[in-house]
């Protein structure tokens, strides 16, 4: 190889190597701004929905978290982490629908005793129905916003026809498994030191269907109405029943929320059928079992004049010979047969 052709060899070589160093140079520079740029895009953290929540659900820990945003997209109204307090969220009802991954408003969030807060709490297609009780048929206060009771109506039945008899007292379980929304005025649990307070209320406001709306009107007006507070056990006992029976049908291919959505729903569901009752001859010998049976005879006496009288209306009912009801006979007769047809005749006639 000649002199001229190793100088040209090595000048190329050079240059590939200054070409290299000048690339990894520039590459090595720009990754740091570029990194620093992403850094200072991400922002604050703030609030987002780890899933879809449509309107009245009510937020949990796993509904919400914080994820960092862009700076220049933060707005006033999204909760940023420092600033809120996730746990004073907890148990707020949405009232507006959140997609997944979108910020959470503080106007998306309504607070129990704040304005609408009872509408948004509200199931899609119910109604909410306040009805008057006492401490003693209101469990004694023990009832909260939240659980969920049985429906019970007292009444006392009169007689119809003219059998009469004593009036019957029924208590029946007309409607179960509803949800109370607020006790008087407030929708919330008080608690003083740790301690959940247990206080007399007048009113209790429950979550029903426009059909059981109309129901408890009626029921109201019949007699005296009560609650009966039910265990939460009851309530998933029920719902494991209602699945594998196939009430409850889940979809295939849903995903865990959806499936949490949809049991929760039928867990929440009031019932109005398979509903039992006790008359007051269920509870009380001395009570009647069923309407339209005569009462009991009070006394001896009573009793020959009610067999008596029964007696005269068979013979009666029995005797159409006789052209209807026997005469009442004031002195001698006589049978008087003419054919077929035997009749009584006073003598003297």
């Amino acid at each position: 190889m000649d002199k001229r052709k190793l100088m040209l060899l090595l000048g190329a070589l050079v240059v590939a190597i200054g070409t290299a160093l000048a690339a990894r140079s520039m590459l090595g520079g720009g990754a740091a701004p570029a990194a620093e740029a992403a850094q200072q895009a991400q922002g604050p953290k703030v609030l987002v929905a780890q899933r879809a929540l449509p309107v009245g659900t009510i937020i949990t820990q796993d509904a919400i978290s914080y994820q960092a945003w862009p700076k220049d997209m933060v707005k006033d109204a999204y909760f940023i982490e420092g600033e809120a307090d996730v746990n004073k969220l907890l148990g707020t009802v949405v009232r507006f629908p959140v997609t997944a991954g979108q910020p959470v408003t503080q106007g998306a969030l309504v607070r129990p005793g704040d304005r609408g807060f009872l509408a948004a709490a509200l199931g899609p297609g119910m109604r909410a129905v306040t009805i008057s009780v006492s401490g003693r048929s209101g469990v004694a206060g023990f009832v909260f916003p939240g659980d969920h009771v049985d429906l019970m109506l007292t009444q006392t039945v009169s007689p119809q026809g003219a059998d009469g008899g004593l009036p019957l007292n029924v208590a029946e379980t007309i409607i179960r498994n509803l949800r109370v929304l607020a006790t008087d005025q407030s929708t919330e649990t008080k608690v003083v030191d740790g301690k959940t307070v247990v206080s007399n209320f007048g009113l209790v406001t429950i979550e029903v269907n426009p059909k059981l709306a109309e129901k408890i009107a009626v029921a109201d007006k019949l007699g005296q109405l009560s609650l009966s507070l039910r265990s939460i056990a009851d309530n998933q006992s029920e719902l494991e029943k209602a699945v594998a029976s196939g009430q409850v049908k889940l979809p295939a291919g849903a995903s865990k929320a959806e499936e949490d959505r949809l049991l929760s729903q039928a867990m929440n569901r009031p019932v109005d059928s398979s509903t039992t009752f006790q008359t007051g001859g269920d509870v009380s010998r001395f009570q009647r079992r069923a309407m339209g049976k005569p009462a009991e005879p009070k006394s001896f006496g009573e009793a020959m004049g009610n067999a008596l009288g029964s007696m005269v209306k068979a013979v009666a009912s029995a005797a159409p010979g006789l052209g209807g009801p026997l005469p009442v006979q004031s002195g001698p007769s006589v049978r008087v047969t003419r054919g077929k047809t035997t009749t009584v005749e006073q003598a003297g006639r």
